[in-house]
């Protein structure tokens, strides 16, 4: 079974200049107030590392593997926690023209303990993913 928490936004700019954001992972401190420190290879397999700070929650480090990739469209990384759950994180933009586009951000928690986890992390979860939406937006806007 999946969970998954998600927040979707409206964004005038070109799918392009979105993504400009999103695949230099070098850059994410500057817009990004949750994922900092984010290192790592946008590309199948690649490692991604970052230091997540959500508010009500202990900050920690992550470490996972993209999982999947598309230019201008999408990215997915996953980390594994133990054998009992997995958690995908996902960027994904949807174009609606040439300088239109919908940003979607969240995460899907899944395994044996991923309702657990779910259930414990959702309400500090929902407002950090809508704060990287906000900041992405106002980043590839200004």
């Amino acid at each position: 079974m999946q969970f998954k928490v998600e927040s979707r936004i409206g964004v005038v700019a070109p799918p392009e200049r979105l993504w400009s954001f999103i695949a230099d992972l070098a850059s994410w401190d500057q817009w990004n107030p949750v994922e900092t420190g984010v290192s790592g290879a946008v590309g199948y397999g690649g490692a991604v590392s970052l230091t997540e700070r959500i508010p009500g929650l202990p900050e920690r480090v992550v470490t996972a593997k993209v999982s999947d990739w598309t230019p201008n469209s999408q990215l997915v990384w996953v980390e594994k926690r133990g054998f009992l759950f997995t958690v995908a994180r996902f960027y994904e933009i949807e174009t609606l023209g040439p300088e239109n586009c919908i940003l979607a951000n969240g995460v899907i928690y899944s395994g044996l303990r991923g309702e657990l986890a779910f259930d414990k992390q959702k309400k500090a979860i929902k407002p950090a993913v809508v704060a990287i939406s906000e900041a992405l937006k106002a980043a590839a806007e200004g």
